[in-house]
């Protein structure tokens, strides 16, 4: 930023919402008064002309309305304006406006009125040129020597030069190998136009050499004529400077030296007249306009450069010897002589904004007041702080370091599932192989107490269930209104969900008297669906290959009490055995027996026992809390599941790689694809006909193997969502019998939770198995380390995919076997307990040295699972499966 700013001597707006460009600005003496003073011209792309000329204002004040002399509607885009000796007979000085599609050339003059206001200016059309091309820029100067009088050139759109010898059309020439146009410039020490090609060469064209080459007209005939004909343009000089020019720029000290200056994109160039650089400075920000004009010193040139900063960058040759500070970001900048004020520069900006200003700094006013000296009388500066931090004291402890804030109060947000189904089901697009799939209708209620805005409701619950609206938009714009959202809910896939809770969050924003724009604010309530909309009653099975029995410390209760909706059996034998059938196919028993508190879950699904056990724990604590029960706890003392876990790893884990190289041969056949469409298309452009050689052929089976590798890759993120699903379901009861097993607390089981389950979406790029190692070692290696040293250990930063689940499989079991000393589950790492405690429970322990000593290829859970039955307690008779009383 520029430690000086621009002083402002003269400003204004030019119209409402007006374009301009480097081309739109001039100053010039264009009424040809006695004085010499310049005046301001500016032309818009809206087709308006304005001349100004300003006179010297107050500070604060802004343009008058004797400084605008002339204001036209031209009805055309202004494209540029020029001022020149463009009228054949006399050498005073014309305006010459370009359009698109039309030159005009313009006198303006003025006739002194009586009075100061009563000077009025008028413009007179002297002559036009009706374009046959679309005009882009031009140049004036005395072409060919000629003595008294300006010629123009016009460069169009495709790359025409077309020459005005003022009132008559003279020739036109296309310029060689054209492609875009760029910036023009004419030297009169050379006699040559000078611009930028778009393969960022600066070119320069003799004027003889336009002249005498072939007619414009006669374009088609010079492509069949020979390069040695002598009729074609030939460029004098190029230099090919990397970049793209944005203007162009002739200074000339005097007739026997000149120099050319280019303004790029990144540099800026100071060539000589045959294309030598005689210098080059390179610049740290990008640029928007540039001005090259003689110094005082003989010998130098002086360089503006406007940047999209709006900043104003002074130069001497490559010398930076001011910066300026702009108003605006400057698209064109001038110097002229205005209300002989000498040097005064004048800039204007993209959307109007004209300013002339001045270099200089103001001289600070400001002094420092005197500081009164006075003794300091220590005594009275204790008592003092006493009392403060006193006050200080009682705030804390009436109220706490933070206010308190009224979240709660501004919105409350209520869920209410039904307890029947939908008369008429909302499932549509199912997946379930049944005829019927039942839907759940949920009622979300929003009550505000003050004036909200942007409520916004998004409801969510877990795949494979599906709710047929989760978006909900609502206005409050008086307190105290209640807003219904009503939906369905129902099970869309054949497979089971991990979570029967949804989510409903509204985020919303409460207006205040600083903020009018609201503090955005987010409340969420939570809402369970029932188990019934998942699974329906049947017979309970007596096979079963994964078993799990929960023990308690009260009396056993009637399943039939316990589960209402699932009573599909009258006999009286059969109360305590209930069965359940999932949607998705599987089948899950639940027994409980007469004597012995325990209660088993039965399955021939590892997974799908989790829902069936946490509904019977949750239904278990709220029919003993209605009883008045406090002490009513569960326990599981059997041997931890891990094998079985293990193999659902394994599943998932084998989908993962196999979705990689699936992707990996999409891509490979997708390169050969492109590989044989350009052989193809290299024969058929080929102007000799050659046989294709079975190129058709390969095509179309490349063409097969493709869709076929895609419908694969479908087909297997299919499969991997849904492993991850039911993966996510045994992680749930994996941490819900370690905490029964070891009694964990509400917090050591979320320290679990956010280790096994860190993600709630699976990708090729971050995937559960490295995610869940990479918490399980930190875990390990903080607080349940052995040591010091395991904590001195880092952990790698990176997450990529394992080559195998060797590795994971181990820490788990290391991390049951550390709980099972005594371990205990906290998020310090000073923790680190001695592991000599071992707790309660039918667990065998794995000595660690051996453990952590054995190799990978070892299974580590051969020693720590009982196989496939998972009641351990071999003391007890086994319990028939239907029949939960022979203990």
């Amino acid at each position: 930023m520029s430690l000086f700013k621009a002083r402002n001597w003269w400003s204004t707006i030019l119209g409402e919402k007006e374009e301009f460009d480097h081309g739109c600005l001039c100053l010039a003496n264009v009424d040809n008064s006695g004085n010499g003073q310049d005046k301001i011209i500016v032309g818009s792309f809206m087709g308006y002309l304005r001349i100004f000329s300003p006179h010297p204002t107050k500070t604060g004040d802004g343009a008058q309305a004797a400084d605008m002399l002339l204001e036209v509607d031209l009805r055309d885009p202004v494209l540029q304006v020029e001022v020149g000796k463009f009228v054949s007979g006399t050498e005073m000085l014309h305006l010459a406006v370009l359009h698109s599609r039309k030159l005009c050339v313009y006198s303006v003059s003025g006739i002194l009125g009586n009075v100061e206001h009563g000077n009025q200016y008028q413009m007179k059309l002297i002559y036009e040129h009706n374009l046959q091309r679309t005009a882009c820029n031009m140049t004036y100067g005395p072409f060919g020597g000629v003595k008294g009088r300006d010629l123009i050139c016009i460069q169009s759109i495709d790359g025409m030069l077309m020459v005005f010898e003022q009132e008559s059309y003279a020739f036109g020439r296309f310029l060689p190998s054209f492609l875009l146009p760029g910036p023009l410039a004419y030297s009169s020490r050379t006699d040559s136009f000078i611009t930028v090609s778009s393969c960022r060469q600066v070119e320069s064209y003799k004027y003889q050499v336009l002249a005498f080459a072939t007619d414009a007209d006669k374009r088609q005939e010079t492509d069949q004529q020979k390069l040695g004909s002598g009729k074609r343009l030939v460029v004098d000089w190029t230099l090919n400077i990397g970049e793209q020019a944005l203007d162009i720029c002739i200074v000339s000290f005097n007739q026997s030296a000149s120099s050319v200056f280019v303004l790029g994109e990144r540099n800026f160039f100071c060539l000589k007249d045959n294309g030598q650089i005689r210098f080059m400075k390179k610049l740290d920000w990008s640029p928007s306009c540039f001005l090259p004009y003689c110094s005082v010193s003989e010998g130098t040139i002086n360089t503006l450069i406007g940047n999209h900063n709006s900043i104003l960058h002074i130069y001497q040759d490559v010398t930076l010897k001011w910066a300026t500070q702009l108003p605006h970001i400057p698209v064109a900048v001038r110097v002229g002589c205005l209300h002989d004020l000498k040097g005064v520069i004048v800039t204007l900006s993209d959307d109007g904004h004209l300013q002339c200003s001045y270099l200089g700094t103001d001289p600070s006013l400001f002094q420092a007041p005197n500081v009164e000296s006075r003794e300091l009388n220590y005594d009275e500066l204790d008592v003092e702080m006493k009392e403060l931090q006193k006050i200080i004291k009682d705030v804390n402890k009436s109220q706490g370091v933070w206010p308190v804030t009224e979240r709660e109060d501004d919105l409350s947000v209520s869920v209410v599932v039904s307890p029947n189904f939908d008369s008429v089901s909302q499932a549509t697009d199912v997946e379930v192989g049944t005829d019927l799939v039942p839907s759940v209708t949920v009622k979300v209620t929003l009550q505000n107490r003050v004036v909200l805005q942007k409520v916004k409701l998004s409801v969510c619950v877990q795949p494979p269930l599906e709710l047929t609206c989760d978006q909900f938009t609502f206005e409050f714009m008086t307190p105290d209104l209640t807003r219904t959202a009503s939906f369905s809910a129902y099970l869309k896939r054949s497979y089971t969900p991990s979570e029967l809770e949804g989510k409903a969050v509204v985020s919303y924003s409460r207006p205040t008297d600083r903020n009018p724009d609201g503090i955005p604010r987010v409340i969420q309530c939570k809402f369970r669906l029932p188990l019934k909309l998942i699974c329906l009653p049947c017979q309970p099975s007596k096979t079963a290959s994964h078993k799990v029995t929960i023990d308690t410390n009260k009396s056993p209760v009637s399943l039939l009490g316990l589960f209402p909706g699932f009573a599909s059996q009258s006999d009286d034998d059969q109360v305590n055995v209930m069965g359940f059938h999932f949607l998705g196919g599987s089948q899950v028993t639940l027994l409980a027996s007469k004597t012995s508190q325990r209660y088993r879950i039965q399955s021939e699904q590892f997974e799908d026992l989790w829902l069936i056990t946490s509904e019977l724990i949750l239904r278990l604590q709220e029919y003993f809390e209605k009883q008045g029960v406090k002490d009513f706890a569960c326990s599981f003392s059997g041997s931890m599941p891990l094998q079985e876990y293990f193999e659902l790893i394994d599943r998932h884990f084998e989908l993962r790689m196999n979705g990689e190289k699936l992707e990996e041969l999409l891509s490979e056949r997708a390169v050969q694809f492109r590989a044989i469409q350009r052989r193809l298309l290299t024969r058929f452009k080929d102007k000799t006909p050659a046989p294709l050689q079975h190129l058709d052929t390969l095509l179309d089976g490349t063409y097969k193997q493709v869709i076929a590798l895609a419908d694969a890759v479908e087909e297997n993120q299919g499969s991997l969502f849904q492993s991850f699903t039911r993966l996510k379901s045994a992680t749930h009861l994996v941490i819900l019998l370690i905490g029964l097993w070891q009694k964990l607390s509400a917090d050591q089981i979320a320290i679990l939770e956010a280790a096994f389950l860190p993600l709630q979406e699976d990708t090729q790029e971050l995937g559960w198995e490295e995610t869940v190692d990479a918490a399980i070692s930190h875990l390990l290696k903080t607080c349940l380390s052995k040591s010091s040293k395991e904590q001195a250990l880092n952990l790698n930063s990176q997450l990529s995919i394992p080559k195998d689940t060797s590795q994971l499989k181990k820490h788990i079991t290391l991390l049951c076997d550390r709980l099972a000393k005594g371990g205990r589950l906290c998020l310090s790492t000073d923790a680190a307990a001695p592991q000599t405690m071992v707790m309660p429970g039918g667990c065998t322990t794995i000595p660690e040295s051996d453990l952590e000593e054995r190799s990978v290829e070892q299974d580590p859970t051969e020693q720590f699972t009982n196989h496939r039955h998972l009641t351990a307690d071999t003391s007890r008779p086994e319990v028939s499966p239907l029949q939960g009383v022979s203990e």
